[in-house]
């Protein structure tokens, strides 16, 4: 009954249906043209203000810390198995889709990251909460959507995502180790819940430290192979982009593979759209004092991610002497990929990296999913309790799932977030293009950008403010 139903919400949303595939691309093509590009135009911008942004205060945590928290969630299973897997069904093309969409993506993940900074509010411990069901219920007045992006939010972050991540993290040490997923799922569950019943700052600050670690450490190796395997650049490009345009033996059917299965695992990875990522960008006290500044920190986020993360993963597989089978294959064909370059000790370090990598995007979904606990009137301890118990028991059973089930479900739940989210941010889209004209033309002035609710024109605006 449930896969059944699974099964038809992905085949609506990325199968046949396509609806996410058109709607992902409108949204890019939309957020670009409305903000003039402000991805490309800014796009030096995104460092700067990443480098004078690494300092929080009592209320929030630093943008530094935000941009780690936000690349946690995303950079896990969908950097190391969901790019193999992207490969394996769609061919080498389907990464150029990824590049694409990540592209277009940096533009709504501007646009979702400042409607979060924007529209945040203070809970009872005085820490900044927020995320699309606080600008969905404050700068559209719709309750009952907010609730709906909520409930979305608890089946993809709450349940589907960490069991996704955890099974990878088991996959891949029983691979390498033959370790039994019972027992990685149980300390996996163990570990987590030591980390996460410290809060969002607890969680910030083991993003920090682990993030920038794994990252540097995956795109070095990634160099070593690329200088190793310089020669054979021209034809791995040349095939990709045969591949994207189904200019290949294939012909139209790969075409389509590529473009489904680059899009949905790109979203996946970088999560431009999806709604998640504002959870980062509103606990963050951000400098310049002002929303934008945090579009442009996640927007960094996304760029890191696909364009950065992704193409590391894809270079050691499509640089490696493996057979693409066109069967869904995930971490295994990562580690066998490093093996190729590397020996016994690819297997080790994939292992070691996804470890990493999922594990620091399991402890990321609970806080995504713990800050919309209010909408249910659940934000006290018993409720706390209950829905870390939940998250737990699906770490722990995500170890031993099957892998299509539990990326199936992962898909499902992402899909009904995209949808409910990328609707309400284009109808927010005034609030964002005034928001951050007024930015632009602050720093245009060679201004500090201050933000003050009089210079602009909000949705859901009140005497008050809009954090009432």
């Amino acid at each position: 009954m449930i896969n059944s139903a699974i099964s038809t919400i992905n085949n609506l949303l990325w199968g046949q249906g396509q609806i996410l595939i058109y709607l992902l691309l409108f949204a890019g093509f939309w957020f670009s043209f409305k903000l003039k590009f402000v991805q490309f135009r800014h796009f030096r911008y995104m460092f700067k203000v990443m480098k004078d942004s690494t300092q929080g205060d009592k209320s929030g945590i630093s943008s530094f810390q935000a941009l780690c928290t936000g690349l946690s969630a995303r950079v896990g299973t969908g950097n190391l198995a969901g790019v193999a897997i992207a490969i394996s069904l769609g061919g080498s093309g389907a990464v150029f889709w990824m590049w694409l969409i990540a592209l277009l993506g940096m533009a709504t993940g501007f646009a979702e990251s400042v409607l979060g900074q924007l529209y945040k509010i203070r809970d009872g411990n005085n820490e900044f909460r927020g995320g699309p069901a606080y600008y969905i219920r404050k700068g559209l007045n719709k309750h009952w959507l907010a609730v709906l992006f909520a409930l979305c939010l608890f089946l993809g972050y709450g349940v589907s995502f960490s069991a996704m991540q955890a099974n990878t993290i088991a996959d891949a040490l029983n691979n390498t180790f033959a370790i039994d997923p019972t027992y990685t799922g149980a300390v996996i569950a163990v570990i987590a819940g030591f980390i996460v019943v410290g809060g969002l700052r607890s969680i910030a600050r083991f993003a920090e430290l682990i993030v920038p670690f794994m990252g540097l450490a995956f795109v070095a190796v990634a160099l070593i192979i690329t200088a190793m395997n310089i020669h054979h650049l021209p034809t791995m490009f040349a095939d990709m982009f045969a591949s994207a345009f189904g200019l290949t033996e294939a012909g139209a059917g790969a075409l389509g593979a590529a473009i489904k299965n680059g899009i949905q695992r790109g979203l996946y990875s970088n999560e431009a759209g999806a709604g998640s990522v504002p959870h980062a960008a509103a606990g963050a006290s951000p400098v310049p004092n002002h929303p934008v500044a945090q579009g442009y920190v996640q927007m960094l986020g996304v760029f890191v991610d696909t364009i950065v993360l992704c193409s590391c993963t894809a270079v050691v597989i499509l640089l490696s002497d493996i057979t693409i089978s066109g069967e869904m294959e995930g971490i295994g064909m990562t580690q066998n990929a490093m093996s190729s370059h590397f020996g016994e000790f690819g297997h080790y370090f994939v292992a070691a990296a996804i470890t990493l990598f999922a594990f620091t995007s399991v402890v990321a979904n609970y806080a995504y999913a713990e800050s919309n606990l209010h909408l249910f009137k659940l934000d006290n301890k018993l409720g706390r309790a209950a829905y870390t118990a939940l998250y737990l028991f699906m770490v722990f059973w995500g170890a031993t799932a099957s892998l299509k089930e539990v990326w199936s479900m992962a898909d499902a739940a992402l899909g009904l977030m995209t949808l409910v989210n990328v609707y309400a941010i284009v109808l927010l889209t005034p609030t964002i293009v005034s928001i951050t004209k007024d930015y632009q033309s602050q720093l245009k002035a060679n201004k500090t950008p201050e933000f003050k609710l009089d210079n602009v024109d909000i949705q859901g605006k009140t005497e008050k403010g809009v954090w009432e």
